[in-house]
C-alpha cells in the first residue's frame, strides 16, 4: 500500500519555516551539507507560497465586487 503523501503546509506555516531556514543559514554556524539541505528545502517551500499565492490571486480575480460570490470561470469563449 502506498504511503500517504504528507499534507502541505499552509501559507503561513511555509513562511515561518523560510524564516526560520534563513536565519540558521545566516548563522553561520551550518555545515556546508546541512546548507545545502536547507536551501533544497528552502526552495520547495518557496514554490509552494508562490502556488498559494498564485491560487488566492485567481480567486480574487474571479470574486464578483458586487455580490462576494465567486463567478464561474468559463474559457469555452477563448475556444
Amino acid at each position: 500500500m502506498p504511503a500517504k503523501k504528507a499534507e502541505e503546509p499552509t501559507f503561513e506555516q511555509s513562511v515561518e519555516r523560510l524564516e526560520a531556514l534563513i536565519e540558521a543559514m545566516e548563522n553561520g554556524d551550518t555545515p556546508l551539507a546541512d546548507l545545502v539541505a536547507k536551501f533544497g528545502e528552502g526552495s520547495k517551500l518557496l514554490k509552494q507560497c508562490q502556488a498559494q499565492l498564485k491560487e488566492a490571486e485567481l480567486k480574487i480575480e474571479q470574486l464578483n465586487i458586487k455580490t462576494g460570490e465567486l463567478e464561474t470561470f468559463d474559457d469555452s469563449s477563448e475556444k
